[in-house]
């Protein structure tokens, strides 16, 4: 139960969230473009409701929609979501998560699906890290 000062906090910080991020779509419903692969019955909505999704890269100008999408299936899927943003992570920051992965694949938690948002921007050591887990199915990425 919430009470009146958390209501009110909570209330504050929605408005102070800019607009795009207050109209961001809240369901694949509510997805605007690429009905021909996430529409009802396409593929990428087949595949998110049967959460078989396998690692993604999403490409294209900015304000398209990729992170807003990327966030929509981490809400679609059963695996616990995980985000970097690649500009910001370092080598560390990504080792301790894949270890964090691996430690629930072998105990038998929920897969990972890691968002790496603007991808482009790791450098090569990064990628060298990343690699590995991600064709061994450690992480399912999302880029």
């Amino acid at each position: 139960m919430t009470g009146l000062f958390e209501q009110a906090e909570t209330a504050n910080l929605d408005r102070a969230r800019p607009l795009a991020a207050r109209m961001r779509p809240r369901n694949l419903d509510e997805f605007v473009g690429q009905q021909h692969f996430l529409g009802p019955g396409q593929l990428l909505r087949r595949i998110l409701d049967a959460d078989r999704l396998s690692s993604a890269i999403f490409y294209g100008p900015p304000g398209t929609g990729k992170t807003s999408l990327a966030e929509l299936i981490a809400g679609q899927t059963e695996c616990v979501f995980e985000r970097l943003n690649a500009a910001a992570a370092g080598v560390k920051e990504l080792r301790e998560l894949l270890e964090s992965a691996r430690d629930r694949l072998a105990t038998g938690e929920r897969r990972t699906l890691l968002f790496v948002d603007e991808l482009h921007h790791f450098n090569r050591t990064q990628q060298d890290v990343l690699l590995p887990d991600v064709e061994s199915g450690v992480v399912r990425l999302i880029g």
